[in-house]
């Protein structure tokens, strides 16, 4: 009898008629002998619902009441899926995380998991039961109630599928699988058959967000494969999974971008030992997360440092280096809150040469001009303006055969 682990995001359990679509599908596994464990998340909306009160309710709301209030949500969801499943002969019992011990630290509001207590969830399979869990939360060592982030249900049923020795885990969503890009802004993207951990994970930190990023991460760490379902369309959806050796790799798997890019130049900076420290070191402290990082060739003993933070720290990191960079002799800092990221995404780089210069090429065809460039092992980012980013993704989706038409061709 094989495990299945399951979870349907707020999409798939939307309303009752979603909820019942889902108790429906289960007691259809069970028919063909499978154990069922269902993780769910709220219904969709109701978590911004929950979070609005919270902010009515006080400015800046106690991390620990709002993991209180917020992990609310998911227990309808459990309550209402085994209430359909009783109603149809087929056993289920709800569990919130506290109840089946997802044990996490106390990082309130974007807590981790630590380790999980599967002796409930086995007695129950092991007396023919649906197991539903309620996503997204977990519980300390003191008892508090913690959530685990937006998109925690994710990480939620990959580590129960760890725990309880699962062959994969699924998620259901409302989309059919993973695009080499996003459909909304290339329409021949295409559904990839298979990713591997690496490829996914990059994706996901680059802007794809079909899966949470820690949820790919734990499923890479305990080597669990995921599934990324449709709840509204059948069809086998997307396997990443480890790297298999034997399978020949694409050469891009997928375009991933992000809107969210602001870029700060601090020019004139003189050119010695520990000035990127001292002006990196003085965002650092303020929190603000810094991604790509350009100096210039040193000219008449001075440099421009450039770097990238996230759209809504820009203003006030562009604050902080005004005083910093004064101190430090800089001749000026300017900011640009127009740009993008755009980034190619492929364990196939690995082995291939000339993928630099054709993602070059393409753009400049199209009279898009670089202003960042960034290389891992597996990913090529580069920075342009903002109003180039449709035409540049489309245009870098073609140059690498990723376009329907040439899957079919």
């Amino acid at each position: 009898m094989a495990l299945m682990v399951k979870k349907y995001g707020g999409t798939s359990v939307a309303d009752l008629e979603r909820i019942r679509v889902v108790a429906e599908q289960a007691q259809e596994d069970r028919r063909q002998g499978h154990d069922v464990v269902i993780v769910v998340s709220a219904m969709s909306g109701e978590t911004n619902r929950l979070m609005g009160l919270a902010l009515e309710a006080s400015d800046n709301p106690n991390p620990r009441e709002l993991d209180v209030l917020l992990s609310t949500g998911e227990q309808v969801t459990i309550a209402l899926l085994s209430m359909c499943l009783a109603e149809w002969n087929c056993p289920a019992v709800s569990y919130t995380g506290a109840q089946v011990h997802i044990r996490t630290d106390s990082a309130f509001n974007k807590a981790r998991i630590l380790d999980i207590d599967q002796r409930r969830i086995r007695r129950d399979l092991e007396k023919g039961r649906v197991v539903v869990v309620a996503g997204f939360q977990g519980v300390d060592e003191e008892g508090n109630i913690t959530t685990l982030g937006r998109g925690g249900s994710d990480t939620t049923a990959v580590a129960l599928a760890a725990a309880q020795g699962a062959k994969e885990c699924q998620i259901y969503t409302d989309v059919d699988g993973v695009y080499t890009t996003d459909p909304r802004v290339v329409p021949k993207a295409r559904k990839l058959d298979r990713l591997t951990f690496e490829e996914m994970l990059e994706l996901a930190s680059l802007g794809a967000k079909v899966l949470q990023i820690r949820a790919v991460e734990f499923a890479s760490k305990y080597n669990v494969p995921i599934r990324v379902l449709s709840s509204f369309e059948a069809g086998e959806g997307t396997l990443i999974a480890p790297e298999e050796a034997e399978m020949e790799q694409p050469l891009i798997s997928g375009i991933a971008f992000t809107r969210d890019e602001a870029k700060i130049t601090v020019q004139g900076v003189p050119d010695k030992p520990g000035i990127a420290y001292q002006i990196l070191d003085a965002v650092a402290d303020a929190n603000i997360e810094v991604d790509m990082i350009l100096q210039n060739i040193s000219n008449e003993s001075a440099t421009d440092f450039t770097f990238t933070v996230h759209r809504n720290d820009h203003e006030r990191a562009l604050g902080l280096l005004e005083t910093t960079c004064g101190e430090l002799g800089a001749q000026s800092v300017t900011g640009d809150a127009s740009i993008v990221k755009i980034s190619l995404v492929g364990v196939g780089m690995r082995s291939h040469a000339g993928i630099a210069s054709t993602m070059f090429g393409a753009l400049a065809a199209e009279g898009i001009n670089i202003q960042m460039i960034s290389t891992s092992e597996i990913k090529i980012s580069v920075v342009v303006d903002e109003k180039y980013l449709e035409l540049a993704v489309r245009a870098l989706h073609t140059a690498f055969g990723l376009d329907q038409d040439s899957e079919e061709d």
